[in-house]
């Protein structure tokens, strides 16, 4: 028996993430579109706290607006709890306490890492019988983002997203984000990207998704101007057009200072590439006093852990 599982009470943090690169293929028969993409996790964190309970249970508190996020058993942390009961025999259930810091339905999956955290807390609570790897293919079962949410730092995805390579990334990335309570549904985003791909001339069938060689060439230089120039989304065109007031956002973070912006994911979080900190924290300034919610994060930083 482990330590965390002796003391009833385990408290894991994990990070959001931004895709600076996504590239996406076409729909395939089974509804899923394979991509390619370049994950940071980022300082924006949910923190689970796991402690026994006769059932599984989950309250949410948080400082962004978390119109939407479900109490009941369709959240996907109960979902990860209940999975690794089942995966481990154990009969035990929990209580999990979701504290929230990364936008809802904002793109920058912090669904996906409540239910890293609660994988990895509810492993230690129960005695750590599982791997890292088994960990990785029960995150791979609950969504596409939720192995990466586990690993952290930057990677590359393929396949769902979920087939994951660490990428060298050279010291530091500064990011500003502006942020929106007005969630954009994934599934409406990937809908709208068909459709617009539907028609003939927007762009030919697409090959096998790729990431672009620049991009890691920045990153490993640890080049915030040469990243700037070659962030990309292939979903930014379905969340415009879905929500043109995003086209303004990234208008004004240009404008304001900031090296190059995208929108992250589905959106509709639109996240600014800055020198360094103070820049960082300059455009952030700039963009609130325009009226943006606006903040400054950097990447990358570690995957889900356990705190204390």
């Amino acid at each position: 028996m482990s330590l965390a599982f002796a003391a009833d009470r385990v408290h894991v943090r994990a990070p959001g993430k931004l895709n600076v690169f996504f590239d996406v293929g076409d729909v395939r028969p089974d509804g899923y579109h394979p991509v390619a993409s370049v994950y940071q996790a980022v300082s924006l964190y949910e923190d689970v706290i796991a402690t026994p309970a006769d059932d599984f249970t989950v309250s949410v508190s948080g400082d962004v607006d978390l119109t939407g996020v479900p109490l009941d058993g369709t959240n996907l942390a109960v979902r990860a709890a209940r999975l690794i009961a089942h995966a481990t025999d154990s009969e035990m259930g929990v209580h999990l306490d979701i504290r929230k810091g990364v936008p809802v339905a904002g793109g920058m999956g912090g669904g996906s890492a409540d239910a890293a955290a609660a994988l990895l807390a509810c492993n230690e609570l129960w005695g750590a019988p599982l791997s890292t790897a088994d960990l990785h293919d029960l995150a791979a079962e609950l969504g596409a983002d939720v192995p990466f949410a586990l690993l952290g730092g930057t990677a590359v995805g393929t396949g769902r997203g979920d087939e994951l390579a660490p990428a060298l990334a050279r010291g530091r990335i500064d990011w500003v984000l502006v942020t929106d309570s007005d969630g954009l549904s994934t599934p409406a985003v990937y809908g709208r990207l068909d459709e617009l791909r539907a028609q003939a001339d927007i762009a030919p069938a697409r090959g096998t998704p790729a990431v672009d060689a620049a991009v890691l060439q920045a990153l490993r230089a640890g080049d915030a101007a040469s990243l700037a120039a070659v962030v990309h989304n292939d979903l930014q065109a379905a969340a415009l057009a879905l929500r043109p007031d995003l086209a303004v956002v990234l208008a004004d973070g240009r404008d304001l200072g900031a090296r190059g912006g995208l929108v992250s994911g589905s959106g509709p979080t639109v996240a600014f590439v800055a020198d360094d900190p103070g820049h960082a924290a300059e455009v952030a300034a700039s963009l609130i006093a325009r009226g943006y919610e606006a903040l400054a994060v950097h990447g990358p930083v570690p995957g889900a852990r356990v705190i204390g």
